[in-house]
């Protein structure tokens, strides 16, 4: 997920002291250790200063300011009651804010025309081959300083519609060069990077896995047919697991598309259990609309996966595989609400057990969710005071009165 919580300067005015790990941050990863996690997957550590997916994202990319120690602290009270702790690299692409990112890179230059969560998306250049070379060399110096910061592993996230997704998809990926066209070519970075991480961290111990996605629910994405085969060469560069998601910004994946998946929970279980009999060595997870030990436990048994991904629930439980594991309780409480703010709903709670509040907003209350409902309604319409200045790219300036800046498309 995305934890939003680490230290972020007031003015922006020095970019490397963003993301530094705040004790809030600390104690979220202390209180899910507490929870029975059996390998937990921390969200979106960016591997850049300069492109971010949002204001309180952690950051590691060198370690200027001690911040590898700073990191080691909270993998410690990660790992303190025998979960692993695996990082999770990610690299917005044309998928952060304008405001964060107002020069965006890509794969090409392909904009993200929608609004997401208030936020707007500046158009992308596309990367230079030589520029794709130091991103590879990017995400292996993330790695490097992750093993040094005491992680069990990283998470190379190709999915959800960030960058190395972007490099993926047909959609996004218009490049006619080494890394444009053919299936191959646009997922040659993504076994750079493996082999890079490899070169940096010899240690076999280390783990490397992917998060991917099995489908976009977009024309013209990423097709199952296309994760197939890249999940197969995965399996034979060396990963240690693979955890299938799917949908993009764009083409939303946090719901159910088809009764036969709704029946057994899970998004995208139709596709694991194609691929698993596929797999030889490689852990496949499934993450995405578990909430009942009973569909967990089936999936498990029927074979269509081997282990199971929790978001949004351990937002709500931080406990929550704790207890099922005792029999204290049998599944996830309810959410009610709607998509596409129920994921920004998650992100209120984040913050609530980082800042050690007693009590989780529970959104099986509706009371509760129209109180949550209204006043992000407020908030909204805070962002609405536009300044008259359109400049030649054709987008507005409009400042809020929080006092942050905001960029809205205006063609």
């Amino acid at each position: 997920m995305t934890e939003r919580l680490c230290h972020w300067p007031k003015d922006d005015s020095d970019i490397t002291a963003r993301g530094f790990p705040s004790e809030a941050y600390k104690h979220l990863y202390q209180r899910w250790g507490e929870g029975d996690i059996g390998v937990i997957v921390a969200g979106n550590l960016m591997i850049r200063y300069d492109a971010v997916e949002a204001f309180g994202n952690p950051i590691l990319c060198d370690n200027h300011d001690n911040r590898v120690d700073a990191f080691r602290k909270v993998a410690d009270v990660a790992k303190a009651h025998g979960s692993l702790f695996i990082a999770q690299l990610s690299h917005p692409g044309r998928q952060g804010s304008a405001t964060l990112n107002p020069n965006p890179v890509s794969a090409s230059d392909v904009q993200l025309k929608i609004t997401w969560a208030g936020n707007w998306f500046a158009k992308p250049r596309a990367l230079t081959v030589p520029e794709i070379k130091e991103m590879v060399q990017w995400w292996g110096e993330a790695a490097r300083l992750c093993y040094e910061a005491g992680f069990d592993g990283v998470q190379i996230h190709c999915a959800h519609g960030y960058l190395l997704a972007q490099f993926l998809s047909m959609t996004t990926n218009k490049r006619t060069d080494e890394y444009g066209g053919s299936f191959e070519n646009r997922c040659r970075i993504i076994f750079e990077i493996i082999d890079e991480v490899k070169r940096v961290v010899p240690d076999r111990k280390f783990i490397i896995c992917v998060k991917l996605n099995s489908v976009e629910f977009q024309p013209g994405g990423q097709t199952p047919e296309d994760c197939r085969d890249l999940c197969l060469r995965l399996e034979e560069a060396g990963i240690d697991f693979l955890d299938l998601s799917g949908g993009t910004f764009e083409g939303r994946a946090f719901e159910h598309k088809k009764a036969s998946t709704k029946a057994r929970e899970a998004y995208f279980i139709e596709f694991a259990e194609a691929i698993r009999p596929m797999l030889k060595k490689t852990v496949l997870y499934v993450t995405g609309g578990f909430r009942t030990a009973s569909g967990m436990a089936s999936a498990i048994r029927s074979g269509a996966c081997d282990g199971i991904g929790l978001g949004r629930p351990l937002g709500a439980e931080p406990y929550l595989c704790k207890e099922i594991l005792e029999g204290r309780v049998s599944g996830a409480i309810e959410n009610f609400i709607p998509l596409p703010k129920n994921t920004q709903a998650t992100g209120s709670q984040l913050h609530q057990i980082g800042l050690g509040d007693r009590l989780i907003s529970d959104w099986s209350d509706e009371e509760e969710v129209k109180r949550w409902l209204d006043k992000d309604k407020m908030e909204e319409e805070r962002k609405v005071a536009i300044l008259p200045k359109v400049d030649s790219s054709g987008y507005a300036r409009i400042k809020a009165k929080s006092g942050f800046e905001y960029v809205r498309a205006t063609a």
